[in-house]
């Protein structure tokens, strides 16, 4: 896979690991990191090879520590916008990833790395781990969807909290919000993660991506998620792997999905 300005790409297992590069700055997100997350998802769209994804950031002490605030020195209130808008985009294609995408988070989360997390479809945090959205500090607000995301993980009432004091969080406190799914030693992040995807990877890919489709559509307000589920469920039968599933199910052996 070609490389990226800002991330490093590595393909195991049929699981594409896209590590954030730039832990000079603790990985903070700036354009050209943004620019590079939409360009390498649009390849986790495209190439069957790719099952699924991981997300972490490099080095010990940081996924992503936030954005990088130099880019927010002379922006306008329209430029401001529209990076808002651009920032959204790029997670909202994340979370409607038809593979499933982990976020191995590997130290702070912060502002811009906490919402990157919970654009996943769900977290592994070390034990190290701090999430945050510390905007507030800076006279200004979340703005990559972390005010809906964060109230759908953790409830109104905790994300309020967060999102108008600034506080942070440690990875038991998230793990106890229902923020994060496991808490693990920094070594183990990725066995982790594998562990749970080698799973999935033998599951039937039409039936992981309706059911990742019908989990967000319960957040959807412009969706019935009930007839989403429904439509979906029907959806799954006209395929191969639904006839295999339901047949070796009977005959007692296991299934050989192959994908369509």
């Amino acid at each position: 896979m070609s490389s990226f300005q800002t991330l490093f790409t590595k393909m195991e297992d049929h699981t594409l690991i896209i590590t954030i590069n730039r832990p000079d700055k603790l990985n903070a997100l700036n354009q050209q990191v943004m620019k590079d997350l939409d360009a390498v998802m649009d390849r986790v769209y495209k190439f069957p090879e790719i099952k699924s994804v991981v997300i972490t950031g490099a080095g010990l002490k940081s996924f992503v520590a936030g954005a990088d605030v130099k880019e927010f020195e002379s922006l306008s209130k329209e430029d401001a916008t529209a990076l808002a808008k651009r920032g959204q985009d790029v997670f909202f294609k994340i979370e409607h990833s038809p593979k499933p995408v982990i976020a191995c988070v590997n130290g702070f989360a912060l502002g811009g790395g906490c919402e990157l997390a919970m654009a996943c479809h769900f977290i592994i945090a070390s034990e190290s781990a701090v999430f945050g959205q510390p905007e507030v500090n800076l006279g200004i607000m979340v703005g990559y969807g972390g005010s809906q995301r964060l109230t759908q993980r953790v409830g109104k009432g905790r994300a309020m909290e967060l999102v108008i004091t600034g506080k942070t969080i440690n990875a038991t406190q998230a793990m106890n919000y229902g923020l994060v799914n496991y808490v693990v030693p920094q070594t183990e992040l990725l066995d982790k993660a594998f562990s749970i995807l080698r799973v999935c990877h033998e599951k039937a890919p039409l039936s992981v991506a309706n059911s990742i489709k019908a989990v967000n559509a319960a957040w959807n307000e412009a969706e019935n998620g009930y007839d989403v589920e429904a439509k979906l469920f029907g959806e799954c039968f006209t395929t191969h792997d639904a006839k295999e599933g339901i047949t070796a199910f009977i005959e007692k052996r296991k299934p050989e999905f192959k994908g369509n």
